[in-house]
């Protein structure tokens, strides 16, 4: 599971070096929207809900695969209460990656009596896309 952490690390720390070398418009470009599911924690896959519960103290930004979706995972690390809530403000492909971008949303009025601390995160499911052998594109987070 560490080998599977340090290949993600890797290949966003790739990405962020390829994004300052040689960027141009058309790479950048959005495409179009892409469709998402949201799941809830009993939704995830056991090995992904593990990791998540190891990670989730702490702000995090990763993706997981299995053999038919892309799980985009964003977490936000110990909140002082409960009541927050994550909103997906785009999420779109290029010629070369899938952007992501969420905010947190803090507790309402009427929720911050919430005295116990709060882990949020989301994790957002997107299909593989059909056509075998396609490469997979990085996913940047921003």
């Amino acid at each position: 599971m560490k080998r599977k952490v340090v290949q993600i690390c890797m290949v966003l720390i790739m990405v962020w070096l390829m994004a300052g070398c040689g960027k141009t418009q058309s790479r950048t470009e959005k495409l179009r929207d892409l469709p998402f599911t949201v799941l809830a924690q009993e939704q995830l896959p056991a090995e992904l809900q593990n990791m998540l519960e190891e990670k989730k103290a702490e702000s995090f930004r990763l993706t997981f695969t299995d053999e038919d979706a892309l799980y985009i995972c964003v977490g936000y690390g110990k909140q002082p209460t409960g009541g927050y809530s994550i909103s997906v403000t785009e999420l779109y492909e290029t010629e070369n990656a899938v952007y992501v971008h969420t905010n947190l949303l803090g507790p309402s009025p009427e929720e911050t009596g919430q005295e116990s601390p709060s882990y949020p995160y989301i994790v957002i499911k997107l299909e593989k896309p059909e056509p075998a052998g396609q490469t997979e594109r990085p996913v940047v987070f921003e």
